[in-house]
């Protein structure tokens, strides 16, 4: 199965605050997470962020949207926004889904496979600040990234 990601090259938007912002359906396979990074570089550089910004957002998104495809229920969607209220903050980046799919279930040994358990790590030490938030249709994880 091919994982596409449809739409335009950015279909950015201006909000009423006067935010930029883009938004993307997510397929819900583990195939989607590298068309879906292309992508948001894609975005993040019409935006014309700094180039060290849009590579820890990438790997931003790919923690949140790897987590959203392999952890969760459907529908996941990726949520980007350049905030124009906060001068600290330069991106805010928002993967939402329908809630968790099951537990997390590791090998009887105890033992994580080592490739496994470090994205939300990677996200704290990107952010200036991380969360989620519950909602009537699941779960959105956001993180905002430090203006350069």
């Amino acid at each position: 199965m091919n994982a596409t990601v449809t739409g335009d090259d950015t279909g950015s938007w201006a909000t009423p605050d006067g935010d930029v912002a883009f938004r993307c359906p997510l397929p819900h396979l583990p195939e989607a997470v590298a068309p879906v990074r292309r992508r948001a570089h894609t975005v993040l550089t019409s935006w014309n962020l700094p180039a060290a910004t849009i590579e820890d957002a990438v790997l931003v998104i790919s923690e949140l949207v790897t987590n959203a495809v392999t952890h969760a229920l459907p529908p996941a969607v990726l949520h980007l926004s350049r905030p124009g209220g906060d001068a600290r903050c330069a991106l805010r980046i928002e993967v939402s889904d329908a809630g968790p799919a099951s537990c997390v279930r590791w090998p009887a040994d105890g033992g994580r496979p080592a490739e496994h358990g470090r994205g939300s790590g990677i996200v704290t030490a990107l952010s200036l600040r991380y969360g989620a938030r519950a909602h009537r249709d699941g779960i959105t994880r956001w993180a905002d990234l430090p203006a350069a």
